[in-house]
């Protein structure tokens, strides 16, 4: 890859990430979410609005703590990615996993920035992982469950 496409992969990346060209922003999705709610299961959904952000949050973690950390270890599959199912969150929690999804959010887009990191060479700990795989199975995760954000907002009336 010349100097102008890695530019560009970088940026697309970074922008995918973001969102917001082909569907809404992790902003978007919770804007005014109604704090009274935030633990109502959505009709047919085994779990809360929470717990849908929550594995948001925890997934994304995982992927940039797999990139940055050789000895991070990723939490057992599927369980290790959600909420306990009779987790409760508070105001407090709501507002932490936001702020948690967003600080990863940001981490990973200075990844993709980070012109001193290879998007295309393997991961010295991960043969057969790049950072580019990496950052786009993140956007791809998160537009995945914003957009059913956005739907399941929908359908409980909370925009």
């Amino acid at each position: 890859m010349n100097e102008n496409e890695e530019r560009v992969a970088r940026e697309q990346a970074s922008a995918l990430l973001r969102g917001g060209n082909a569907h809404m922003t992790f902003d978007q999705a919770v804007a005014d979410f109604p704090l009274d709610r935030i633990n109502e299961h959505p009709p047919n959904v085994e779990y809360t609005i929470w717990h849908l952000v929550e594995h948001l949050r925890i997934t994304q973690w995982d992927i940039l703590n797999f990139v940055i950390d050789p000895d991070h270890i990723s939490p057992k599959w599927p369980e290790g990615y959600w909420p306990a199912q009779d987790a409760i969150a508070t105001e407090a929690d709501w507002n932490a996993t936001l702020q948690r999804f967003r600080e990863d959010l940001g981490s990973l887009q200075d990844l993709a920035a980070d012109c001193g990191r290879s998007l295309t060479d393997d991961l010295p700990h991960a043969p057969g992982y790049t950072l580019l795989r990496e950052l786009l199975l993140a956007a791809d995760h998160n537009a995945y469950h914003i957009g059913e954000l956005g739907i399941l907002r929908q359908v409980m009336g909370t925009w």
